[in-house]
């Protein structure tokens, strides 16, 4: 490993536990944490508060040029996001955007525009990034990368409570829809689509709470990193 601390990319489809399982890891670690499905939820959210169609390619494409992204880290270790100094954080997690996100993260304008602000938020390590392309395009050489996946329906589930626990009621066979129709666009677009890389462990989260998944990366981390440098 070249780096001081590692860094660790998680991947998976919506509603996988991807946010949940790398806030615990940033916090027991000590890391950074980059939310960058935040980062295509936030281009998502602009567009339709500034009138700009997702449909419209060189619109969204050129909107990412005017906007200002980054987070905002708190005590939790929750990375909120921050939209041209605003946090928007609460915002982008509606179902409306998540398929906002799919829509505009498939534009490769879009992708060029955010993957630099990706790379520069990690490239020092001890760093926990998670997304859909975070081993594969993002990070192709993060020491440490997991793709997490579990059933349509678990996912379904998980995120009927996570929206209602903040007072967001939403129908679960719809819901169930939004995300088997997400899964199919995310890996069949043409750029970066949602896949394991190659060296990736593959850990199927459907049954496993989070607890014995974060254990499960953290035992990764430890496999390897070198006690002489890397200290959280």
């Amino acid at each position: 490993m070249t780096r001081p601390r590692p860094v660790i990319a998680i991947d998976g489809p919506a509603g996988v536990g991807k946010s949940t399982t790398s806030r615990e890891l940033a916090r027991r670690l000590g890391y950074t944490l980059v939310d960058t499905g935040a980062l295509y939820r936030g281009v998502a959210l602009a567009a339709r508060d500034r009138g700009v169609s997702w449909d419209d390619e060189a619109a969204v494409v050129a909107l990412c040029d005017q906007l200002e992204l980054g987070f905002a880290s708190q005590e939790d270790g929750t990375a909120r996001l921050l939209l041209d100094g605003r946090d928007r954080g609460d915002d982008i997690r509606t179902p409306e955007m998540s398929s906002g996100a799919s829509q505009v993260s498939a534009y490769p304008g879009v992708r060029r525009a955010l993957l630099g602000i990706q790379r520069q938020l990690g490239e020092q390590g001890g760093v926990v990034l998670e997304g859909r392309d975070i081993g594969t395009v993002v990070f192709p050489d993060a020491e440490v990368k997991l793709f997490l996946t579990a059933s349509a329906e678990e996912r379904a589930r998980r995120r009927v409570k996570d929206l209602e626990s903040r007072g967001i009621v939403v129908d679960h066979d719809e819901l169930l829809a939004q995300i088997r129709a997400r899964d199919e666009a995310d890996s069949t677009r043409a750029i970066a689509p949602l896949r394991p890389a190659e060296d990736a462990v593959i850990l199927d989260s459907t049954s496993l709470d989070l607890e014995a998944v974060v254990r499960h990366v953290l035992e990764l981390v430890e496999s390897c990193r070198s006690p002489a440098i890397d200290t959280p």
